[in-house]
């Protein structure tokens, strides 16, 4: 009796619950830092704002002096950023420029469009109240305090924040490192030619491209023969110097597929059937090395197949093993579907659909597992719980794949 499909749900929590992140860290450049993971806490090292300025080219001025809305001061100094004023006395008014120090005395900034200059002096039409367009000192961060956390993976925002607070060099996790390869014998490498029943191997362009977006140092050990003998010794030599091997095709159980007995020879292996649509087979497991184990993830052959099952369980998993401490599984939003599915599969099904300009989603016509121009045409994915139908109107969870692949 074949055991219960695993649900997309149950899969992920069991990589989640097996995986360790990796040990070891580097210093490197803050500008090189895009996409890596902080190894520990960030604290800020000055105040943001490091001092009272303006928000406005404008005049400082003492709010008590502009009480009536129509005053006239005399204009007594000139500041733009980058350079400090001299103390503001009463019924005086300083230029100042966006970003330039607030002058002692001053309490306000009047934005250039509500005054009027007339030679020395400035008549101000506005009543303005204390603080007005100023930023004050600290309001963004304060010196001394957690900027981000250890476990935060760094986008361009993360970089300017520690750029903010002149953090030259960041502390990160050292790079994952993960070896690939792929296995059929009917596969065939763009520019070569197609023998009868030869296909290209899309699979090796897509996983390669997926771990470049996510930073991976990669070995590419190409299309290995389809064998026993051959799989176990690239399983061998993947395991010496990665952190985690990744296949596409052969982890079915036919008399070619070879990944689950080498697997099994070289450490342990599960198989795992889950009840996601494209999809179905996963293989997890580790395989030994002289010092631990390496972990592997068997991914399907079909190119759709590959492709969402990296997004939906290999895309957590590396998160994790990078080190990232918060929330891994990607964001869903509400939409309306703009199409039907007569009839829901007994699987997770997770279909390829793309934004229309009514604001509602379009269903790819073809939701083959082969069919690669339904990833390249929609914009993300409709996850489509099982057995459900799908009416004109209703309500889906949507995962745009900008989601799945940062």
């Amino acid at each position: 009796m074949k055991p219960p499909m695993l649900s997309v749900r149950e899969a992920l929590g069991q990589l989640l619950d097996a995986v360790r992140p990796v040990l070891g860290s580097e210093t490197v450049p803050t500008l090189e830092s895009n996409g890596r993971v902080l190894a520990e806490d960030l604290h800020a090292t000055i105040d943001v704002p490091s001092a009272d300025n303006t928000q406005m080219d404008g005049y400082a001025v003492r709010a008590a002096d502009c009480e009536s809305g129509s005053a006239t001061l005399r204009v007594t100094q000139r500041i733009p950023a980058g350079s400090v004023g001299e103390p503001l006395e009463a019924g005086t008014a300083a230029r100042i420029f966006t970003g330039a120090l607030i002058p002692p005395g001053a309490d306000a900034v009047v934005m250039q469009e509500q005054c009027e200059a007339i030679g020395d002096s400035v008549t101000v039409r506005h009543a303005p109240r204390a603080g007005e367009w100023i930023r004050r000192i600290g309001e963004d961060v304060s010196a001394g305090s957690v900027i981000l956390p250890a476990g935060t993976r760094l986008r361009s925002q993360e970089l300017g924040l520690a750029a903010s607070v002149g953090l030259a060099s960041l502390k990160v996790a050292r790079r994952v490192r993960v070896a690939v390869f792929f296995t059929g014998d009917e596969l065939a490498m763009p520019g070569e030619p197609l023998a009868p029943g030869a296909i290209y191997n899309s699979n090796r362009f897509t996983l390669r491209g997926l771990l470049e977006n996510f930073g991976c140092e990669f070995t590419d050990y190409g299309i290995v023969p389809d064998s026993l003998e051959a799989t176990r010794e690239t399983l061998r030599k993947a395991a010496q110097a990665h952190d985690l091997i990744i296949t596409s095709g052969g982890v079915s159980v036919g008399e070619e597929d070879h990944i689950k007995p080498a697997v099994e020879a070289e450490g342990r292996l599960d198989m795992w059937q889950i009840a996601v649509k494209p999809g179905k087979p996963l293989a997890f497991g580790e395989v030994r090395r002289e010092e631990g184990a390496c972990f592997f993830i068997g991914l399907p052959g079909n190119p759709v197949s590959s492709f969402i099952t990296f997004l939906l369980f290999v895309r957590p998993f590396l998160l994790r093993l990078q080190g990232v401490s918060g929330p891994v599984e990607p964001r869903g939003y509400t939409m309306r579907a703009d199409f039907t599915l007569a009839k829901g599969d007994r699987r997770n099904e997770f279909l390829r659909v793309r934004v229309n300009a009514a604001g509602g989603l379009d269903l790819f016509p073809n939701q083959g597992s082969g069919v690669l121009t339904s990833t390249v045409w929609g914009d993300g994915l409709v996850d489509n719980p099982p057995g459900q139908t799908i009416a004109e109107g209703d309500l889906v969870r949507f995962i745009p794949f900008a989601e799945l692949q940062h």
